[in-house]
């Protein structure tokens, strides 16, 4: 029986603050494509990551200089399973690749409202992994930031 170990990729990313579209760098908007729309973006002190309707990108800059960067793009349509898992004050998306990488993306330092933003994009990413419609009205709760406890 052999054993592969894979390198786990989300190591590098604590995101802790959201971004709204325009708040986000043009190198960073710059791919993505004209077909998807950005749901929101994340930050930490100095990757980002987005989630659009069609993908996640993320942005690894290895070097405090800005001279080493990572760009990682995961299409929803590569995700076989996911789940989300909520700490005191954070959450973690788990994904698990269709070739079997696993995918860790964390959120730390979380507010309520900032689960209830990653338990929609959670929702949002489920739904299109299993082939079902997403409304427009949850893509705009996102994208608009009208997040709040009804």
């Amino acid at each position: 029986m052999a054993y592969l170990k894979y390198k786990e990729v989300t190591k590098y990313f604590n995101f802790s603050k959201a971004l709204l579209k325009e708040e986000l760098p043009s190198y960073v908007t710059d791919y993505i494509f004209e077909e998807e729309d950005i749901l929101c973006g994340y930050k930490t002190a100095r990757d980002y990551g987005v989630f659009t309707t069609k993908k996640i990108v993320l942005f690894d800059n290895t070097s405090t200089l800005g001279i080493s960067k990572q760009i990682y793009t995961i299409p929803y349509n590569t995700i076989s399973t996911i789940s989300i898992i909520f700490t005191r004050s954070g959450a973690e998306l788990s994904l698990f690749l269709n070739s079997g990488y696993p995918l860790r993306i964390k959120f730390i330092n979380m507010t309520n409202i900032d689960k209830k933003r990653v338990r929609l994009i959670y929702s949002i990413i489920s739904k299109i992994i299993n082939n079902q419609k997403v409304s427009v009205s949850e893509i705009k709760k996102i994208q608009e930031n009208d997040i709040s406890f009804n």
